[in-house]
């Protein structure tokens, strides 16, 4: 097993030549060849939709449109880049990112839903489908361009959607959010979700399909939901409504104790499901990140932290579960039901580019800086062999999945983000 010391300096090193290739430095064509193909496949994927005649970024590949669970996030990564990079088009990104959000919110339903996609033949309402919460990354957008129309539209969407949530998905009156079908929580194909249907009746959300075991209390949904309420409170305090922010806090606080309370395992050290006769659906998944993702767990709490130290040992940095050599995989691989051969758009077990995008929005804020490097280096290693830009990847191998077409936008978000990363500790380690 490979020491802290020597895995350092290992990441050292290899942080070293990143930053020489991003600077021109480095002879080595490979990190420059694939920086300027990934900015490519990022403008040619920013387009209008009929349903939205504006400019937006495509999922890409085989995915025509924008999916609420990560476009909004891509767009606010987009952005992000051309802080630190000439290469892209800060205008053409801005409206992108700006337009990720509004589309949503120009197509939100007259009860409140927000529609889960926005495609090139369809607004679909037959599921929620969501991650990282819209209200959060439409938060941070409006604070990186000053844009107030952008953060009084988000806070007035926003809110209508939680209310639509309170409604129809918490039915069984817990105070947690329930999933009602696979792509609730855009995880296709995974064996969280075996045997249930991929959408709700008649396509709409508001229908539970006629199975037993639902609907389910989902971690990853409910923490969606808790950080959306964070950034609610954040963006009505910005807006000056001080009573309103205090009572998106308070129900934040709410629902981020019935997650810890009523979906985690001591005993597995993982967030589950809870099924309609309240039983965990223990399938160890990538749901630990998602709920991480949005800081359920504060490590000023004693218990808190107790329970992230377990996560993190027993599941996330366990090289027979969640850290391979190219973390991390969909399914634990030490999980029973690991799917082999990996299938194409598959959550049962391969690494997805939508996972590593999402990884520094926890990772950064448990103290992870050194692991995340790990991570970076070798997502950008693997994307620069196959050079297409695909969704997945085989967490043992790297080897991404062959099917799928290439110009996936967050697979080529992850090698520029991470890219620009990685050269930011280069310098910072060369400047001490």
């Amino acid at each position: 097993m490979q020491t802290r010391r020597a895995f350092i300096s290992a990441a050292a090193g290899a942080t070293a030549g990143i930053a020489a290739s991003l600077s021109g430095t480095n002879s080595d064509p490979a990190w420059r060849r694939t920086w300027e193909a990934a900015v490519g496949v990022l403008t040619n994927n920013t387009r209008p939709l009929s349903s939205y005649p504006h400019p937006m970024l495509w999922e890409g590949s085989t995915y025509a449109g924008v999916w609420l669970e990560c476009g909004p996030h891509e767009g606010l990564v987009y952005a992000t880049l051309t802080k630190q990079t000439s290469s892209i088009s800060a205008a053409s990104a801005r409206e992108a990112a700006r337009n990720n959000h509004l589309a949503f919110f120009a197509l939100q339903g007259p009860d409140g839903q927000i529609p889960a996609s926005v495609k090139t033949n369809a607004v679909g309402f037959a599921q929620i489908q969501m991650v990282v919460p819209i209200a959060q990354t439409a938060y941070e957008a409006a604070q990186l361009f000053g844009d107030e129309e952008l953060l009084t539209a988000a806070y007035k969407a926003c809110s209508r959607w939680d209310a639509w949530l309170r409604q129809y998905r918490d039915t069984r009156k817990t105070g947690l959010v329930e999933g009602f079908c696979t792509y609730d929580t855009g995880m296709d194909n995974s064996p969280r979700w075996a045997g249930i249907p991929n959408r709700c009746p008649d396509g709409d959300a508001r229908k539970c399909p006629p199975v037993a075991s639902l609907p389910r209390l989902c971690p990853d949904l409910s923490a969606t939901v808790y950080g959306g309420r964070v950034a609610l409170a954040r963006m009505a305090k910005a807006l000056g409504r001080s009573d309103e922010s205090a009572r998106w806090q308070a129900d934040a606080e709410n629902i981020r104790r019935l997650i810890i309370e009523r979906l985690y395992s001591p005993e597995d050290a993982a967030f589950f499901d809870l099924d309609a006769q309240n039983k965990f659906v223990r399938v160890r998944s990538v749901v630990n990140t998602r709920v991480l993702g949005e800081h359920v767990l504060e490590l000023s709490d004693a218990r808190h932290k107790g329970i992230f130290e377990s996560i993190w040992k027993r599941q996330l940095h366990n090289p027979q579960a969640f850290w391979p050599a190219y973390p991390f995989p969909s399914s634990a691989l030490n999980d029973p039901t690991f799917v082999r051969p990996i299938p194409r758009n598959s959550w049962g077990g391969a690494s997805q580019a939508l996972t590593a995008l999402r990884a520094p929005r926890w990772m950064l804020h448990y103290g992870k800086q050194a692991e995340l490097r790990y991570l970076m280096q070798h997502w950008c290693a693997a994307i620069i062999r196959d050079g297409d830009f695909r969704q997945q990847m085989d967490p043992v191998s790297g080897a991404f999945t062959r099917p799928d077409p290439g110009r996936y936008s967050p697979a080529a978000l992850v090698f520029l983000d991470f890219s620009t990363r990685l050269d930011a500790l280069a310098r910072a380690s060369l400047s001490e």
